[in-house]
């Protein structure tokens, strides 16, 4: 990839893009982020990349704009870039909640915006990024945003009135799933393993559950049926906690969050 590449606002989901872009085969000196204290980005300068505390700086110098800052700073940082936003750069917005039409009002015309949203697994190369765009949008700057995306995982498009859904399901599930791996290590530890050896089962296990529907595309249900014997001890397992509202809960929860980004905006 030779188009330069600045990130406004470096916090964990910024350095989580970056992280991941510069464990391929990425150029670092194509790559520039900013944030208002950038002494804490020296370990990236130590790897070739630039790091400054001025957005305009970092706008000139690249010609996709990745913008990572929370929702109630992405106006200001607008406001601070617009005079030396052109037309030929393209905007990826990663910011929940702030529209393309939001963003694109405040901009010249014949900005190409797009809207992004990985997850912080875009570090170790594993993110699911939703990719919105609105169809008068350049293709090649389509193209351009997903090959960003598609270096730190998968990206998947979606319709932009999916994106706060699709935040809730991939970036606040990633804790979503944490927060289960922590309840079967627990178990783990209750039935006679050591801290460590129930996490290295457990953390194998997800990832060989995850890997056997990514790569066969079957139903969950199909997979669990494999593993669940008559009177055996999985259907046990699996029926005591939906007795205590196991899938209940957790869409319950998903709901919940979903409601709560809604009222935010």
């Amino acid at each position: 990839m030779k188009k330069n590449i600045a990130i406004l606002g470096c916090g964990n989901l910024g350095q989580s893009i970056a992280k991941g872009l510069i464990s391929d085969d990425f150029n670092p000196a194509y790559l520039t982020l900013s944030k208002r204290h950038y002494q804490t980005l020296d370990h990236f300068k130590q790897q070739g990349i630039s790091v400054t505390s001025d957005n305009r700086a970092a706008v000139e110098n690249s010609r996709i704009i990745i913008i990572a800052v929370k929702p109630f700073n992405f106006n200001d940082v607008l406001e601070d870039i617009k005079s030396v936003v052109t037309s030929d750069h393209t905007i990826v917005s990663v910011a929940t909640g702030v529209t393309i039409k939001e963003i694109a009002s405040q901009l010249p015309n014949n900005i190409n915006v797009i809207r992004a949203m990985p997850n912080t697994a875009t570090d170790v190369g594993e993110s699911v990024t939703a990719i919105a765009y609105n169809k008068n949008t350049d293709n090649d700057a389509v193209a351009e945003a997903k090959e960003i995306f598609q270096k730190i995982g998968i990206t998947i498009d979606i319709d932009e009135e999916l994106m706060e859904a699709a935040t809730i399901l991939g970036a606040c599930g990633i804790a979503y799933v944490m927060r289960f791996i922590r309840a079967m290590v627990q178990g783990g530890i209750q039935i006679g393993f050591n801290a460590k050896t129930a996490s290295d089962i457990v953390n194998q296990t997800v990832k060989g559950a995850a890997a056997l529907l990514i790569e066969r595309e079957q139903h969950p249900e199909f997979e669990i049926d494999k593993v669940t014997t008559p009177r055996g001890c999985t259907i046990v397992g699996l029926n005591e906690m939906e007795h205590h509202g196991f899938s209940s809960s957790l869409i319950r929860g998903i709901v919940a969050s979903y409601q709560k980004i809604e009222k935010t905006e």
